[in-house]
């Protein structure tokens, strides 16, 4: 079984799909990071630094369990033909984690499409020229604002990933804030890209955020105010990340992370 963490009736599942240096140096992808910060992040995740003094990310997805359905959050890296293909370790093994979980692609009925990143979107749509949406009996959630900066974003994504969802009437765009159903919601985060989304699973006095690339480090977990130099508007994506990590949670806030080494982190 997948590590998994339960918050009341919720299951949130954190679904591996692969592992892998990251494609430039982590000093380029975080300029203005110093020594001392850095030594800092390696004693909190040492599994972000590889034997080659490089930058090994954790690729994952997280499906939300509960007897009202499953949510996944986020496709993975995909199969071996994947638009991540360029950069990202694929083939992917999403699937096998799902089966690891007890989950069937058709019992997925909602995907929450966090943003337009190819290591987000991977296992949304497959088979290439007969394209068809992996989870053939979801609802996928994408900000229209997401939608909108497609072109800037990854414009390829457009015919890999939106025409084939929108062919079979699987797309539904959102505009900033939206429940889901009982406990879990969407919530905006904008500023890694211009639609960037995030999940909220609350219960009684807990809280899990499923942060999609709110943060991508865990030095961003320690200096929040660090900008990184794949967010597309660095004062908002810093905003979003900072209301997030400064949430007040009765309880215990708890984020699952697609790329830092261990899944849960509580707070």
């Amino acid at each position: 079984m997948p590590p998994s963490l339960q918050v009341g009736p919720y299951t949130v599942i954190a679904l591996a799909d692969g592992a892998g240096p990251f494609f430039s140096p982590r000093s380029e992808a975080f300029p203005d990071a110093t020594a001392e910060q850095w030594a800092a992040a390696d004693r909190l995740d040492p599994g972000a630094l590889d034997a080659d003094g490089r930058w090994r990310l954790q690729f994952r997805a997280f499906a939300i369990r509960s007897d009202r359905g499953v949510t996944l959050v986020d496709a993975g890296i995909g199969p071996a033909d994947s638009p991540a293909a360029s950069w990202a370790p694929v083939p992917g093994a999403l699937p096998a984690s799902l089966a690891a979980a007890g989950i069937e692609p058709s019992d997925v009925d909602t995907v929450v499409l966090t943003h337009l990143h190819t290591d987000h979107v991977g296992w949304a749509v497959v088979d290439g020229e007969q394209a068809r949406p992996f989870f053939p009996n979801a609802e996928y959630l994408l900000q229209q604002a997401e939608l909108d900066a497609v072109e800037e974003v990854n414009p390829q994504l457009r015919s890999a990933v939106i025409d084939p969802l929108r062919k079979t009437d699987q797309l539904r765009l959102l505009d900033g804030d939206s429940p889901l159903r009982g406990g879990e919601r969407v919530f905006a985060t904008p500023g890694h890209t211009p639609g960037h989304q995030s999940v909220l699973v609350e219960s009684g006095r807990d809280l899990v955020a499923v942060t999609g690339d709110l943060l991508v480090h865990a030095i961003q977990l320690l200096h929040p105010e660090l900008a990184y130099a794949h967010e597309m508007d660095v004062e908002q994506a810093r905003s979003s990340r900072e209301q997030v990590l400064r949430s007040r949670a009765a309880g215990t806030l708890y984020l699952a992370t697609p790329h830092l080494t261990e899944p849960f982190i509580a707070r």
